[in-house]
């Protein structure tokens, strides 16, 4: 259980995703998997046929396995695809709204993508919201990418560190919600053992891979007030 942590003080921290959640991009995920796809089957042959297409994650941990001197390519498909959906990327609705007033419910904010860091700090840095988000954990941070918890234990070791500093030893708890818009984060959080926040989500997706939120929101400007009312307990959102 990573989401209850003891040490000497507390902290309350909201969990974002970037994509389609703090950021609107052109990013194509479809896209940059058959990419991948086609540069594992023109080194590997061809990959095992199936009804429906394989993700970017699944294609990263089948070149690890059966390919790992192809990797550093595979990033670098990405990377491209990253870069290209740059150019054109907005700041969602209600993101700055959000992050501030999550701030002022008493939460510390924090940023959970699959994203190279490269790209996500020329974007945050666009939109003037790096200060408002740490830690930032993407891809080159963690062991592995979403739906897998590996980002989570990033940051909260990182409040770990923080909290630990000059304490005694009294016990306390990191009590946090995750914040996306996608079943990838719902499946990542509920690895984690956190509550998930779905905004925009599609329902379908949700319930194809049993995905719960905690709440759904339609606008982001509305998760302050939700952030005010919530009790980890389940009273009062």
């Amino acid at each position: 259980m990573v989401a209850r942590l003891w040490y000497g003080s507390s902290v309350r921290v909201c969990v974002f995703d970037l994509d389609h959640t703090l950021i609107r991009s052109p990013l194509d995920l479809a896209a940059m998997a058959a990419d991948m796809r086609a540069l594992l089957e023109s080194a590997c042959g061809l990959l095992p046929p199936r009804p429906e297409r394989y993700r970017v994650g699944e294609l990263v941990a089948w070149c690890r396995e059966r390919a790992p001197d192809l990797e550093p390519r595979i990033w670098e498909v990405a990377l491209a695809h990253e870069r290209r959906a740059l150019g054109d990327a907005a700041l969602e609705p209600g993101a700055r709204e959000a992050i501030r007033g999550a701030c002022a419910a008493g939460f510390r904010t924090a940023l959970w993508t699959n994203n190279a860091r490269e790209v996500t700090l020329a974007v945050l840095d666009r939109f003037a919201l790096a200060r408002d988000l740490e830690p930032v954990v993407t891809r080159d941070e963690m062991e592995r990418l979403k739906p897998d918890p590996a980002g989570w234990r990033v940051i909260s070791d990182h409040f770990t560190a923080r909290l630990g500093r000059g304490t005694a030893s009294p016990r306390t708890a990191i009590t946090a919600v995750v914040v996306g818009d996608s079943w990838v984060d719902g499946v990542a959080a509920a690895a984690a053992g956190l509550p998930f926040v779905a905004y925009r989500a599609s329902q379908a997706d949700l319930d194809r891979w049993n995905v719960t939120p905690i709440a759904r929101l339609e606008d982001l400007a509305g998760l302050p007030a939700w952030l005010a009312a919530y009790r980890p307990d389940g009273h009062g959102a």
